[in-house]
């Protein structure tokens, strides 16, 4: 902690996101006394740092809070005596997810910002990136909390906690969605669900849902059947789960298991999209222009409700959150991804997993699991493998390791279109992957 008090930095300043970010901590002041939020970009991220930055600056001057918002390119002055880290970059940009949801989509497969080849493409860029950012941590804050919701949020929350000495904890926003889909549809507040959560990040399924106490599963099964509303994740289409599986599952599945049990409408609505208003990471492109106009006007001095267009919504209130828990040691439960050593006795001890914890000033501990569910656990052990496969190519730069995951991934399927997509992938990305240069 600094001489002021509280010091977050935050990597990935320039991120349409943080607007969201400054409300949490705006909103919590009184009990989580944040001094100093330094907002850290990259070169190429400059113009959009400096529009956030100022709005950022607007919406603090509203609140009359003592709070000091700091821009920088230079990482190491960001995170020196640094007490929370969140991360919220994309390498390479826009460019690079397009290139990533375009790949696939030539060889008929889905092409998905964090799922299956896409998410793929994109971990191999970013876990070398989330390291170096421990490696500096553990020079400069080595006792600070590392906050991850930089996406595939599992693979780098996993690479982090299992290659470096930092306390890490994942975060994505699907899990407090849910509960708040659950609110709505038993019409009370999100403080009365709980949902049991059972999985790994983007592929997790509310084993239990309980509103004020009382096991409500199969009523909650039987609304999500009759469902006709709008997806509750803004960044996957709107096609409905097949009411027949839901029954049989007895389960509320993340919204981005649609990916596996629903495929080929998937895959059809991905290539529909794609080739009449593009695919997902243009039409963000187009939100994000959007975004970035609004940031601008000089009066605007809170988060606009436009924010809500975009898929990772909530993200920032569930970091502002979880922070808040573990500096004021409030033992309460969130959904976030740890290690799993032992919480799910069919997934590997040095597994990330997302999970009910408990959160305390020590960090999050998972609430114990034991065995999964027959009916999920195959894919759930098929898709954690992909991850771990992931991890060892993108930390050493294999290219037979890479070639495995994309094989036995349940989206790709094919060692013959797993090598053509992964040389796309490598020729496409070849300025943010040099290890696999050899």
């Amino acid at each position: 902690m600094t001489d002021r008090g509280l010091k977050i930095a935050t990597i990935g300043g320039g991120s349409s996101y943080t607007p969201e970010l400054i409300e949490g901590f705006i909103k919590r002041y009184d009990s989580l006394p944040v001094k100093d939020i330094w907002l850290v970009d990259v070169e190429a991220g400059l113009e959009k740092l400096r529009i956030v930055t100022e709005l950022a600056k607007r919406m603090i001057e509203k609140s009359g809070i003592d709070l000091q918002i700091h821009a920088t390119i230079n990482r190491e002055e960001a995170l020196k005596d640094a007490d929370f880290v969140t991360t919220q970059f994309r390498v390479g940009q826009l460019d690079a997810r397009i290139r990533d949801e375009r790949i696939p989509l030539r060889y008929g497969k889905i092409g998905q910002e964090t799922t299956g080849a896409s998410g793929f493409a994109k971990a191999l860029r970013s876990v070398p990136v989330i390291l170096d950012i421990c490696h500096d941590m553990e020079r400069l804050c080595p006792d600070a909390f590392l906050i991850n919701f930089a996406n595939p949020s599992g693979i780098l929350t996993e690479a982090a906690l299992n290659h470096s000495a930092i306390r890490t904890i994942g975060l994505c926003n699907c899990p407090i969605n849910m509960v708040s889909d659950m609110a709505e549809k038993f019409d009370c507040s999100p403080d009365d669900v709980f949902c049991d959560f059972v999985g790994i990040n983007h592929l997790v399924w509310a084993k239990r849902v309980l509103v004020r106490g009382e096991d409500v599963t199969k009523t909650a099964i039987e609304k999500l059947c009759a469902d006709t509303a709008a997806d509750v994740m803004a960044n996957i289409p709107d096609i409905h789960f097949d009411p027949a599986l839901l029954k049989a599952l007895n389960m509320v599945p993340v919204s981005y298991l649609k990916y596996y049990y629903m495929q080929p409408e998937m895959l059809a609505e991905c290539v529909r999209a794609a080739e009449n208003e593009g695919c997902r990471g243009e039409v963000i492109r187009g939100v994000e222009k959007e975004l970035f106009a609004l940031y601008q006007d000089p009066a605007l001095d809170s988060k606009p409700p436009q924010l809500a267009k975009r898929g990772g919504a909530r993200y920032s209130d569930a970091a502002c959150s979880l922070i808040d828990s573990i500096y004021n040691n409030k033992k309460d439960i969130q959904t976030v991804n740890v290690l799993n050593c032992g919480t799910n006795a069919d997934l590997p001890d040095n597994a990330s997993i997302e999970r009910n914890c408990v959160i305390d000033k020590d960090g999050a501990h998972p609430i114990h699991i034991g065995r999964t569910p027959l009916k999920i656990r195959g894919l759930l052990q098929n898709v954690k493998a992909y991850e771990q496969l992931t991890i060892e190519a993108a930390v050493k730069g294999d290219y037979d390791k890479a070639l495995l995951a994309l094989t036995i991934h349940p989206l790709v399927n094919s060692a013959t279109v797993a090598r053509q997509i992964l040389d796309d992938i490598l020729a496409e990305n070849r300025a943010y992957l040099p290890q696999f240069d050899h």
